[in-house]
């Protein structure tokens, strides 16, 4: 094990760059994972961290101990004290163990797959709702995932806490050119809208689907609109104007998830 009592120490500062900088982060390739849970759904799917960060007090958390117990083969182990470590956690109670990785590549390479089912943010900018729309989309079995430029970036501290593992289930794929995605898609493009005429419990929803949902403000943006082939609006019977972005995305995933199984199993369903 490595010990950093420091703040001068080069590593520590390292690492405080890697979780203060978006464009670190981009430069290296790597990400950090802030608790058990993620490193945890990381193990599963992706293999061994390349380090792991914990703090004094969190070695002699029993999960903890027992995860450093393991013997996890080639991987650096660096113990920081309390103070030092709380200056790196991204929430106000740390959660006393880190994990640097590297992020997957996703399956298919850099080019997206213009025939599975989509999830498309156009400049979704809050981590936290990038990150629950990750998480839906993996529960939903929705795969691909494509970022315009100005989203929050999908590999952030508080994105990767928000999606509770769900990145590694996924191709995510940033930094994405959204009017030539959906100029070439070859299932069918669909945006919320709040004035579009169709309801979204009616609509057509057979085949690939590529959801795009819109920025928390100003929603899907009109070019990026133009170019789906449909747009839906969430019926809304109460007073409120409209849903946060990651709660209208989980609506349209499982009624996308539902109207499938229907039309799989009609007899059954209509049996109860």
């Amino acid at each position: 094990m490595r010990r950093i009592v420091s703040r001068d120490n080069p590593h520590y500062k390292v690492l405080k760059k890697l979780l203060q900088s978006g464009r670190e982060r981009r430069r290296t390739g790597l990400a950090v994972l802030d608790g058990m849970h993620l490193i945890d759904a990381y193990s599963r799917h992706c293999g061994i961290p390349i380090e792991i960060v914990v703090s004094d007090s969190g070695t002699g958390r029993p999960e903890i101990a027992s995860y450093l117990e393991s013997g996890q083969v080639g991987v650096t182990i660096t113990v920081l004290g309390d103070v030092l470590f709380a200056e790196l956690a991204v929430v106000e109670t740390p959660s006393g163990i880190m994990a640097i990785i590297d992020r997957p590549r996703p399956l298919q390479g850099p080019a997206p797959d213009m025939q599975a089912d989509t999830v498309v943010l156009d400049g979704v900018q809050d981590p936290g709702n990038v990150g629950s729309i990750l998480r839906s989309a993996a529960a939903a079995g929705f795969r691909q995932i494509l970022l315009s430029p100005d989203c929050a970036q999908a590999w952030a501290p508080k994105t990767l806490r928000a999606a509770m593992g769900a990145h590694f289930q996924l191709d995510v794929l940033e930094h994405c050119d959204l009017p030539a995605f959906l100029s070439a898609y070859r299932g069918q493009p669909v945006a919320t809208l709040l004035g579009a005429s169709t309801s979204l419990y009616g609509a057509d929803l057979a085949g690939p689907v590529a959801w795009v949902f819109g920025s928390e403000g100003l929603g899907v943006r009109p070019a990026v609109a133009a170019l789906t082939r449909l747009q839906v609006r969430i019926p809304m019977p109460g007073p409120s104007e409209s849903l946060n972005v990651a709660a209208a995305a989980a609506v349209c995933l499982f009624e996308t998830v539902r109207r499938r199984q229907t039309e799989a199993s009609p007899s059954r369903v209509a049996g109860g």
